[in-house]
């Protein structure tokens, strides 16, 4: 028998124990993967000039490299508005990728701080991996982070270099398309000349999102756009990441690329240390650009970015205690000058290092962007275990403040301290912007110390422990929907199974509870509290600093929910609901009354409603509104309640809505007595303009929601008249009516937006306007022209005439004044000159107004409500005039403001923001409050329905 000899067992031994230790290495480390790289696929490489992938295009890579790669998972979290499949990159080592599952539930876990002690989150940030977002393609004509996302996953399922080792082990990233309709639709418009020296972006012929355009990046809060919806599920109820980035174009003028940190104010509901991660992650990324000398980035006054507005896809993350990361890159496929700023070529902290004018081309942004996602990894791997325990630490501080007495300090609160200060020591107190001064010094020499609990924390000022929103409110089913977006948020909502008092008031079962002792406190706080905006000015006197979106929002008012405040703990026979991914159904109504009725009431306070009577007219049933309000049981139906008489049509439609609608009807004996108006089926005409503008956008997903048929129409189409003849009502979306435009002016903007084909600065349904008929395919051509006083505003003055109507919304109000009706404008000095900026400034927000609910364009309304308001046209009437126009929405106090920013406020008393006349046999409807406004404000969303059954409507008895 042969003995092996000691040499031959130490050899075996170190045999064994080199392949022990080659079996630890993923298999990805120990050799090159094989990988297709794109140009094998494409024909060309990613960041080529002249070359843009499609969405298609994407998808085939990604399902090419997940076959071919350990490193990648590959998911559709949803589809999109057109139906594409919404793919999500799943970007880490195998081992990791083994135990997906198990790292997801730690992101969770820690995330929601769920029955975690400090030294079990401390474990599980141990364990845990960071989870970092990435997506790119959102606003598609930014064409540069759709193209460079897939750069990037190459990049990490390709390359076996130290760092991206390191990255794939301690990161799980998802990289995601954020709008894979718009980028198909923007690379084939780009791609479809074959002289490339020819492609541009310029003149694409809709929106790049089906609907709404450059606002798929404003709804996030809503979640109303299915790929919001898809995106807001796996940040907040899936994956619950703590880094997320969100890259666009383009960059500040003079500058390669904007990259956080962002300048104030930022929102007070805020964690302290997302504000915080986002210097530190922003600064990494800084770093990373200047240490390989990429120079051009810029942060804080280099951009007007900050952290105070909720809804966009990097700012509502901060309100879910996630480092939101946003980058504005300059860069097309068809090369674009770097221009020549003067000011930013001489250094400061915001532009530490510039970079050289020169003609810019693809490759150097995607460069640029390899780099920032190449920091933001290497901040998450060398901070992972911080990343993971501060997401619990902040769930832990929403949770404690939600749990205890807190209070939000915000602008009126210090107002407050001054006034009570400058009170008790008879000195004039200021504030500055270097601080809070007084005469005879620092505000420390002349306020009282005890001022801080007297005003900060006077017991009236807390922050309520919860909500109730009451099942017995009118319009229950939009409540309802309220509910939706909370959940669609990852919020924790609760739902009576009994009936319950809180404060010494009775609540039905069904009604719904949030409670503010959650993870997304921030969040709850931001939908159901209003928003207090600092006055921002460049400097004292002068005109204030536009907020980067609105600066007020509160949606439970937008939407006209009742929900009241709970200030002490609380407690009742409650039940989560949606513990993952369900979303709530309203509650079945019931049809009561007699037995054999002569005809149905149903309520005008239900938005819904008008559901229940487009389906009624089209199956023949009659509708009508009665003038005077019904009370049945002591319940009002509002003014304008309906009334339907039976037939066999009428109770099939009935049921089914008290089924799926939550929309009940009482059967009445007898045909109320009283003036009413019978309802006609109307055909709508929706303008929109070449290339597609937002507002119009989302007026017709508003009305394919709500049942209406519609047509859009272009500026052709008005300009031919004869408009009687198709239409019964012409909506006028916000930024459709501007008339006076010249071909001139047309054709200086598209020289000037040549200038950045590549940019981002068309399709995303912002200033629309109509490019020259032969850049066009013939399919496109009869959508182009121009809203003009000569050419358009006769014809539709002739509709009206005729018994048309029309409404006209937001700045389209104008049309007003163009067809001549009575009214001037309310914000002006006293000879009549607009009031400038410096001193009116209301750049979105929530005020209160009065409302005549008697008028039918108001019916269903409360008499005192809340209006979205955005630097709107606010009106007066003309009195020494034969035609009467009648006032909806008044102001009658001098400081209407709710949530937001006011600056000037005091000069919309006596002014009204909704308007209504009669013109020959029609209608003209003026809506200058944004009645529409993203699809938020349900709370007046009656205005705009009642507005458009309301001129072809016939009085009856």
């Amino acid at each position: 028998m042969h003995h092996p000899t000691p040499r031959f067992l130490r050899r075996c031994a170190s045999l064994l124990l080199a392949l022990a230790a080659f079996a630890t290495i993923p298999l990805s480390a120990a050799q090159p993967p094989t990988i297709t790289p794109p140009r094998a696929i494409l024909g060309f490489d990613i960041g080529d000039d002249y070359r843009m992938m499609n969405y298609t295009q994407i998808s085939a890579l990604w399902q090419t490299w997940v076959r071919e790669s350990d490193r990648m998972k590959l998911e559709s979290i949803g589809l999109t508005a057109e139906g594409r499949p919404q793919y999500m990159a799943i970007i880490s080592s195998p081992v990791n990728l083994a135990k997906l599952e198990e790292y997801r539930q730690i992101s969770k876990r820690l995330a929601m701080a769920d029955g975690l002690d400090e030294a079990a989150a401390r474990q599980l940030a141990k364990e845990g991996k960071a989870v970092v977002w990435i997506d790119g393609g959102m606003h598609s004509s930014e064409s540069q982070h759709s193209q460079s996302l897939s750069d990037f996953v190459h990049v990490m399922l390709s390359q076996t270099d130290e760092e991206v080792m390191r990255f794939l082990d301690d990161v799980i990233i998802l990289a995601v398309n954020a709008n894979p309709d718009g980028v198909e639709l923007v690379a084939n418009w780009y791609m479809r000349n074959e002289d490339e020296k020819a492609r541009t972006f310029v003149g694409m012929p809709r929106m790049y999102h089906k609907y709404v355009g450059h606002d798929n990046n404003r709804d996030f809060f809503m979640s109303s756009m299915p790929e919001t919806t898809n995106i807001n599920r796996v940040l907040y109820r899936e994956w619950f990441p703590q880094i997320m980035v969100n890259h666009h174009q383009t960059g500040p003028e003079g500058q390669v690329v904007f990259i956080p940190p962002f300048r104030d104010p930022f929102n007070y509901n805020i964690d302290p240390l997302v504000i915080i991660g986002i210097e530190r992650v922003g600064s990494a990324m800084h770093e990373r650009l200047i240490s390989e000398g990429k120079g051009g980035s810029s942060m804080r006054s280099g951009a007007n970015y900050s952290t105070w507005w909720n809804g966009g896809g990097r700012t509502t993350p901060y309100f879910h205690n996630q480092i939101g990361i946003l980058t504005e890159i300059i860069g097309a496929p068809t090369p674009t000058p770097l221009m020549f700023s003067p000011a930013k070529q001489l250094a400061k902290s915001d532009w530490p290092m510039p970079a050289k004018p020169q003609m810019w081309h693809y490759r150097q942004s995607m460069e640029y962007s390899r780099s920032m996602n190449r920091a933001v990894m290497d901040y998450a791997s060398r901070n992972k275990e911080n990343l993971l325990f501060n997401k619990y630490r902040m769930a832990l501080n929403s949770i404690d403040r939600g749990s205890r007495d807190h209070w939000t300090i915000t602008p009126k609160r210090i107002q407050e301290v001054v006034t009570a200060a400058t009170a008790a020591s008879g000195q004039a107190v200021d504030i500055t912007t270097s601080g809070v001064m007084s005469p005879g010094g620092l505000l420390g020499s002349t306020v009282p110390m005890e001022l801080y609990e007297q005003v900060l924390q006077n017991p009236a000022n807390r922050d309520p422990r919860g909500y109730i929103i009451p099942a017995s409110q009118a319009d229950f089913p939009t409540a309802v929907k309220f509910i939706n977006a909370l959940l669609k948020n990852g919020v924790h909502v609760y739902k009576a199974n009994a009936a319950f008092s809180v404060a010494g008031k009775n609540y039905p079962a069904g009604s719904y509870v949030v409670k503010t002792a959650q993870a997304y406190r921030p969040f709850v706080m931001d939908m159901f509290e209003p928003q207090d905006h600092p006055s921002d000015f460049a400097f004292p006197g002068g005109p204030p600093l536009p907020p980067y979106d609105t600066a007020g929002w509160t949606l439970v008012n937008q939407m006209g929910v009742e929900a009241d405040r709970v200030f002490e703990n609380f407690d009742g026979p409650f039940t989560r609901v949606a513990t993952e991914f369900e979303l709530e159904a309203p509650p079945t109504a019931r049809i009561t009354g007699v037995a054999s009725p002569a005809g149905y009431l149903i309520s005008h306070k239900i938005n819904d409603s008008v559901i229940v009577t487009n389906r009624l007219l089209k199956a023949g049933a009659e509708v009508f509104w009665l003038k005077s309000e019904v009370t049945v049981d002591g319940v009002g139906l509002g003014t304008g309640t309906l009334w339907i008489p039976a037939s066999a049509a009428v109770r099939p439609v009935l049921d089914e809505a008290a089924a799926k609608l939550g929309v009940g009807a009482i059967g009445v004996a007898a045909k109320p007595a009283g003036e009413m108006l019978k309802l006609k089926p109307i055909r709508i005409g929706l303008v929109d303009l070449y290339g597609g503008v937002m507002p119009s956008g989302w007026v017709r997903w508003l009305l394919e929601q709500y049942e209406f048929n519609f047509e859009t129409v272009f500026p052709q189409v008005l300009d031919a008249g004869n408009l009687r003849a198709s239409f019964d009502v012409i909506v006028f979306p916000g930024n459709t009516f501007a008339p006076g435009a010249r071909s001139s002016d047309m054709s200086r903007i598209l020289s000037r937006m040549s200038q950045y084909v590549g940019m981002g600065m068309s399709g995303g349904g912002g200033a629309s306007f109509s490019p020259p008929a032969e850049m066009l395919p013939e399919e496109f051509r009869g959508m182009l022209g121009n809203i003009t006083q000569n050419r358009t505003v006769p014809p539709l003055k002739t509709f009206v005439e005729q018994g048309g109507t029309i409404v006209a919304l937001g700045s389209s109000a104008a049309i007003g004044a163009a067809m001549g009706l009575p009214v001037k404008n309310h914000l002006v000095e006293a000879n009549g000159d607009p009031l400038p900026r410096t001193k009116y400034y209301i750049p979105g927000g929530i005020l209160r107004a009065s409302i005549d609910n008697t008028n039918p364009i108001a019916y269903g309304m409360p008499k005192d409500g809340m209006i979205f308001f955005d630097n709107s046209p606010v009106f007066s009437p003309i009195t020494d005039t034969n035609v009467k126009v009648n006032t909806v929405i008044t102001f009658t106090e001098k400081a209407p403001l709710y949530s937001g920013w006011g600056h000037g406020q005091e000069y919309l008393q006596g002014g009204s923001v909704a308007n209504e006349a009669s013109i020959g046999s029609g209608k003209l409807v003026l809506l200058g409050l944004e009645a529409t406004f993203r699809a938020t404000t349900h709370g007046t969303f009656k205005l705009f329905f009642n507005s458009l059954y309301y001129g072809s409507a016939a009085p009856a008895n």
